[in-house]
């Protein structure tokens, strides 16, 4: 017999494809949802119309919208947090002073250490809350409209971490509470945000494709996964994985991760990347030059395995080599761009101390 889940009241920081998705999701399971868009009037229509998705999950139905941060928290026994990580640190700040203790919070999907950012700034306020973090989403999705969402697919297997790392496996009986089964526990915040592979797939896909992003291009991308591409993406997975090493984290190849995600066949990254060409065509590949694939994957996911990388002393050249060619071509230094590793004092840090952090 399947045990009953546990209805939570859930408030949503974000409006974009994900939060929307998530939000439709949970509500058709029976949770209360609160939403809130953090950069000002996203979420305005959900106040009049139902929330309308269409994918994997068809159904109509109705959200309650906040106007600030700290009606979102009051109105939550549980935080999404569903919006791209370069908000991370604005949105946590403003809902840190609203928080309340035994409040668990969800960042989805986490990268350069944001939920430790968060965990660490709620203890210093004397606040004890959870904060559990997926290296990727559980849901991806196409935004439609203001109130309308496509949920294009449910992962069937999500990693969670906590923090407190005492708090994983009630994190995963959250998790489970609110999306289903297929959460089981990560070994630490480390382990979830050097889980993702992203950074390692999109930083070079966008480099070495850059002038077809430029000149807005429709450009399918495995199809551009060419094998010389696809040689650079291996050299900084190879150093993603050393980087893991170094703090007792083993993560996977990229190769797995699509063979998990995608049920490819093939070993080598070039003829596993043919292989989905011929099978989906696309994905194309963004076409506006502030893409995520260098507004998020560089700043925290290549330069935060670079810092990372620096403070375990484990050489990742290739990275470098990413994130120079990178800011060079934009005109921006995306080393500075990241406004975690500065809080967080990993350049101070050492391999011991930062696992005893978390």
């Amino acid at each position: 017999m399947t045990a009953a889940i546990r209805l939570r009241r859930v408030g949503i920081a974000g409006t974009g494809a994900v939060a929307l998705a998530s939000a439709a999701w949970l509500r058709h399971a029976g949770h209360g949802v609160t939403l809130w868009s953090p950069g000002g009037r996203g979420a305005e229509a959900l106040r009049t119309q139902p929330l309308e998705a269409g994918g994997v999950l068809p159904c109509t139905v109705t959200v309650e919208v906040a106007d600030d941060a700290a009606a979102l928290c009051a109105a939550s026994d549980v935080l999404l947090l569903a919006l791209p990580v370069n908000g991370h640190r604005r949105v946590m700040d403003s809902l840190l002073p609203f928080l309340r203790d035994g409040q668990a919070v969800i960042v989805s999907s986490m990268a350069s250490l944001s939920s430790l950012y968060l965990h660490e700034a709620a203890r210093r306020t004397g606040r004890q809350v959870t904060v559990a973090s997926f290296g990727t989403t559980v849901l991806t999705a196409r935004r439609e409209s203001a109130t309308q969402v496509k949920v294009m697919t449910r992962r069937k297997a999500v990693g969670v971490s906590a923090l407190p790392a005492s708090s994983a496996h009630e994190a995963v009986a959250l998790c489970t509470d609110l999306f289903g089964e297929g959460f089981s526990v990560q070994g630490s915040a480390l382990a979830s945000a050097l889980a993702n592979v992203n950074p390692q797939s999109h930083g070079p896909l966008a480099v070495f494709n850059w002038t077809r992003i430029e000149r807005a291009e429709n450009w399918p991308q495995y199809h551009c996964m060419t094998p010389g591409v696809s040689r650079a993406i291996e050299a900084l997975d190879t150093e993603r994985r050393a980087v893991a090493a170094a703090f007792g984290i083993e993560v996977g190849p990229i190769e797995a991760h699509f063979a998990r995600s995608f049920g490819t066949a093939s070993e080598k990254l070039a003829d596993i990347a043919a292989e989905l060409h011929a099978k989906r065509g696309g994905p194309p590949g963004p076409t506006q030059v502030d893409t995520r694939y260098v507004t998020e994957d560089m700043p925290y996911g290549l330069v935060f395995v670079e810092a990372l990388g620096a403070l375990a002393g484990v050489p990742t050249p290739a990275t470098r080599t990413i994130v120079d060619a990178a800011s060079l071509v934009n005109g921006v230094d995306y080393r500075q761009q990241n406004d975690l590793l500065g809080p967080l004092g990993l350049a101070r840090e050492t391999v011991a101390g930062l696992l005893a952090r978390l």
